[in-house]
């Protein structure tokens, strides 16, 4: 049977995605072990090196996302997929030959620059996808995102034990450059470039029809993004508050973890159908309301199991999120700029990766572990009335048109 190229793309940008995610997530649980390898450092300078090395590569990759966006606009988004691939399979490898510390900053700063591969790829799913289909493919699509983020630290926690650290960047460059092959065998575009596409990034937002409702998706981006990691870094130290003890430690954190990813994989699909039906917009309201009553009882619960419960259920709430502001994006936007503000809108994304565990330990640190809870919730109820009174207008006039 033959499969529609639209969907064939979806299934090769998702393993594309999906790799590219993984690999960058894959160093988070030994890196501070690998600087240690690098040179003689301090504890403190250990953390220090380590949030640099982690952050860097998000940094670079939210300030260079917009460029690499217009020049999908300008060459269409397979050339920029396969650039995005082959480099970060490149670098990610050379990473695993570097003998001191900066040099591991320069490759990590250097993936974040080569970066890209995801905005071009939502791009093209949600150019190519037939409309009444687009919910559930940029559902299907997101899960890439969150499996990558879930699985990365866990295989290559487990790959650094068994085969040693260096190793795990050259396993994880091979399995970019698969990604790269695959990409670059089974990825059909029909792209035709206009000369719209030149238009210059201060022009840029007079092709829209409502900039106003775009920023305000970017800062939803933003917020969503940031709410929902601040968990990170007080994730271990709350689990051993309920736990009341040393023991499974790590196995109940990367449960708590891995039950609002696994409840993302599960459901987005479904999500992306109800937006189908329903529309973006109401599915992106009713998940961020969802996700702020969510968060206020697990700062409440007793033991684990209420945690990783509650966990689960935000974890769909959450699963709503990011592909109806992909569609929103997609059906507010002229073709001739859709990846330029795709890549604005990973920018933002990006920015939210840093963020969140940041304000997540500076709560924790001067309020208490309960206090994350309560400003994540906080974030998305503010979220929640700027997207409403930001969207209802334009909702009313693309509907009326």
């Amino acid at each position: 049977m033959n499969i529609p190229s639209w969907k064939r793309n979806l299934y090769v940008c998702w393993f594309g995605s999906f790799v590219i995610v993984a690999g960058m997530n894959l160093s988070i649980p030994f890196l501070p072990v690998y600087i240690e390898q690098l040179g003689h450092f301090s504890v403190a300078e250990i953390e220090i090196w380590s949030g640099l090395a982690f952050g860097a590569a998000y940094l670079v990759s939210a300030i260079v996302s917009p460029i690499w966006g217009r020049m999908a606009d300008r060459y269409g988004r397979k050339p920029l997929l396969l650039r995005s691939s082959l480099g970060m399979a490149i670098t990610t490898a050379l990473t695993g030959l570097v003998s001191n510390v900066y040099q591991l900053m320069g490759m990590r700063l250097l993936t974040g620059a080569i970066s890209g591969y995801y905005s071009a790829a939502v791009t093209l799913v949600a150019s190519q996808t037939p409309k009444e289909h687009a919910g559930w493919a940029l559902g299907t699509f997101s899960t890439s995102i969150v499996s990558g983020t879930l699985l990365g630290p866990i295989v290559g926690g487990y790959l650094a034990e068994i085969l040693g650290l260096r190793n795990v960047f050259f396993i994880t460059g091979a399995m970019m450059f698969v990604g790269f092959i695959f990409t670059a065998l089974f990825v059909k575009e029909e792209f035709m470039a206009v000369a719209k596409n030149n238009v210059s990034s201060t022009d840029l937002w007079g092709l829209i029809p409502d900039p106003a409702a775009i920023r305000a998706l970017f800062i939803c981006t933003l917020s969503l993004t940031t709410a929902t990691l601040t968990i990170e870094p007080i994730i271990t130290v709350y689990v051993t508050q309920l736990n009341q003890s040393d023991s499974y430690l790590t196995l109940y954190s990367g449960a708590v973890v891995s039950a609002s990813g696994l409840a993302n994989v599960m459901s987005a699909s479904y999500l992306g159908k109800v937006s189908d039906r329903i529309g973006p917009e109401k599915v992106l309201l009713g998940g961020l309301i969802a996700s702020t009553i969510l968060l206020i009882p697990q700062a409440f619960v007793q033991n684990i199991w209420q945690l990783i419960g509650l966990r689960f259920l935000a974890g769909i709430a959450i699963a709503a999120l990011l592909p109806s502001i992909n569609s929103l994006i997609r059906r507010s936007v002229p073709t001739s700029v859709t990846a330029r503000i795709f890549a604005y809108n990973q920018s933002y994304f990006m920015i939210g990766n840093i963020m969140g565990p940041l304000l997540g330990g500076i709560v924790a640190a001067r309020l208490g572990i309960p206090y994350v809870f309560y400003a994540s919730s906080l974030l998305l109820m503010l979220t929640a009335l700027w997207i409403r009174l930001r969207l209802a207008p334009s909702h009313e006039t693309s509907t009326g048109k």
